[in-house]
């Protein structure tokens, strides 16, 4: 427990950490890979919590094939600043999982996870497109909504595509992933238009109907 560095807003126990701190090392991964993510997660049962997603940070490129899941510490991690651009983001209105707690092991080099609630059985909008798109068609009337908040709140979601949008059982609409992301200082319009390319290469690139750009760009204008 002492090499572990933990964040958290809720007051967590010891015991609620140390069940934390187990899985980070003996993690149980669940698939969570939408359009060809590399995020792995843990699904857990924490005691006066509830169910819980452990995000583990993975890198991606080149580099991942030398060092996995291990990054240089020049300051907050990738977990906190996500933890905190959350907090700030679930405070506007946007529907995100709840963030829990973060945490990092190592100095120089740290790896590093982000806790979670979790949501209940999550679709993702990629995933509905493909199998029922009139459902999907309806459902993208939420996500403009929860887009439209972050461009008027100046918030960049760096990678923000069908597969980071999900659905619940109660088609409740949630953006995940927020990591890398930050308050934008450009445009409004700049924004807007970084979204919409984002979101137009991953329809493209994954094969997904092409009304889910089409409604998504008339929406936001």
């Amino acid at each position: 427990m002492d090499s572990y560095h933990f964040g958290f807003l809720l007051n967590l126990t010891d015991s609620q950490l140390a069940t934390l701190a187990g899985l980070f090392d003996h993690p149980d991964p669940i698939d969570v890979s939408v359009l060809g993510g590399r995020t792995a997660a843990t699904a857990a049962q924490l005691d006066g919590i509830g169910p819980v997603i452990i995000k583990h940070y993975r890198r991606g490129g080149l580099l991942r094939y030398f060092i996995k899941d291990r990054y240089l510490n020049f300051g907050k991690t990738r977990s906190q600043r996500e933890f905190e651009l959350l907090d700030i983001v679930g405070a506007l209105g946007i529907n995100i999982p709840q963030p829990i707690a973060y945490a990092h092991r190592g100095r120089i080099l740290y790896r590093a996870w982000l806790v979670t609630r979790e949501i209940h059985q999550p679709l993702s909008l990629a995933r509905l497109s493909l199998q029922d798109e009139k459902k999907a068609s309806t459902t993208m009337a939420s996500v403009i909504e929860q887009i439209s908040l972050l461009i008027q709140n100046d918030i960049l979601h760096v990678d923000l595509h069908p597969g980071n949008v999900v659905v619940d059982v109660r088609e409740q609409v949630y953006l995940l992933d927020f990591d890398k992301g930050r308050v934008y200082h450009g445009s409004r319009q700049n924004l807007k238009d970084r979204y919409l390319a984002r979101w137009q290469r991953a329809v493209n690139k994954h094969g997904l109907p092409e009304m889910l750009t089409d409604i998504l760009q008339a929406g936001l204008s």
